[in-house]
């Protein structure tokens, strides 16, 4: 029997599925006015941040379903809604960026 180490892609697909997803929320909203702390990858893989974040959108019009999980939960993918009706991820942080008057683009927050 051999043992492989999984990358953060492989763990991606297997264990919650979307924390890759719910870092990148929590970098462009920090960038954006500050509503949430700024959390990489594991933070997010290893923590407990999904509410922080869901106020964060709140706080911009949103609402926000995250399913970051945990090591062995979760899965499912972030559902974002403005108005009642469902969007992407990228139409949520347009609609976040007219809502502040604070236009970036992905330079300005993925870093």
């Amino acid at each position: 029997m051999t043992t492989e180490i999984m990358n953060m892609q492989q763990l991606d697909n297997v264990a919650g599925g979307r924390y890759a997803e719910t870092a990148d929320d929590s970098r462009f909203l920090n960038s954006l006015n500050g509503s949430t702390d700024r959390y990489g990858d594991e933070r997010i893989l290893y923590g407990n941040h999904d509410g922080e974040i869901v106020r964060g959108w709140a706080k911009v019009g949103v609402q926000a379903i995250i399913h970051s999980g945990g090591f062995f939960n979760g899965g499912a993918p972030n559902k974002y809604f403005i108005n009642g009706k469902q969007v992407t991820q990228e139409e949520a942080r347009y609609h976040a960026m007219r809502v502040t008057g604070h236009y970036m683009n992905r330079n300005d927050w993925k870093w």
